[in-house]
């Protein structure tokens, strides 16, 4: 199938989990994907699971820093063209209790989750703007709709990436160009292996008692499958999701409704 034939699609975080399940959705519908991250080695693994002769860049870069992300999209564009789609999925969760979150903790959340956001879009916006179409689906988290304890400074970013995502999405309404928020519940991704590893650590719990306490808050009462990220990205971005922008979409078997 090729319904994204033509399209140049930047995902950020693609290295595994939700964000290499994206790269390759998409590419399957014919995109050409700039695979970003800050781990090469992993990014070259993913490119060479890709569909035969996808067209594929790997582009080094850490999305906090502004001038690497204008550096960035600019090796992006001179490998594949213009930006048409942006999938800002890169991302990352640290927990402690509210009156032990340090600051250097906060920065770190707001850089990644939710600076690096604002800047790849800053980044890739004029491109779509200029081809009157385009599609930017932020990867925020069902953080960014209801909260969760010890995970403070997490919630705040994810809840400014919706935030963002409703205000850039009236903005551009007119101007041929979606602004939508995917929002996962617990998927299975090295993030949430890294957190069962941690009440482990903390709390002694089994690996599977961990994994059943992470699972129960899913009505399903079960672990979100990277793929099923990936369709609701897929989606947003074809042509049948036109009249949707700014919207929240939780995936997540009904936790957030």
């Amino acid at each position: 199938m090729t319904m994204l034939k033509g399209c140049h699609v930047v995902v950020t975080g693609a290295a595994q989990g939700i964000g290499a399940a994206v790269a390759l959705a998409l590419a399957e519908q014919g995109a050409s994907l700039t695979l970003v991250g800050r781990r090469v080695a992993l990014l070259e693994s993913l490119a060479a699971r890709l569909p035969t002769g996808a067209k594929h860049a790997v582009v080094a870069m850490d999305v906090s820093n502004e001038e690497a992300v204008a550096q960035g999209f600019e090796r992006a564009r001179a490998a594949l063209g213009p930006v048409s789609i942006l999938v800002n999925n890169a991302g990352q969760a640290e927990s402690a209790p509210f009156g032990k979150t340090s600051m250097a903790l906060w920065q770190r959340m707001l850089d990644v989750n939710l600076t690096g956001t604002f800047l790849c879009t800053q980044a890739a916006l004029p491109d779509m703007l200029a081809g009157g179409w385009g599609r930017i689906v932020n990867i925020a988290s069902t953080a960014g709709q209801r909260g969760y304890p010890y995970v403070a400074a997490y919630v705040a970013a994810k809840h400014g990436v919706i935030g963002l995502t409703r205000a850039l999405a009236l903005e551009a309404a007119k101007k041929g160009v979606t602004v939508n928020a995917v929002c996962p519940g617990y998927t299975e991704t090295e993030i949430l292996q890294a957190s069962i590893a941690n009440v482990v650590a903390k709390t002694g719990r089994s690996v599977a008692e961990a994994r059943a306490e992470f699972a129960k808050s899913n009505p399903q009462g079960r672990i979100v499958q990277p793929q099923e990220v990936a369709d609701a990205v897929l989606w947003l971005c074809g042509p049948g999701a036109g009249a949707v922008t700014g919207q929240s979409i939780s995936v997540s078997g009904g936790e957030v409704m």
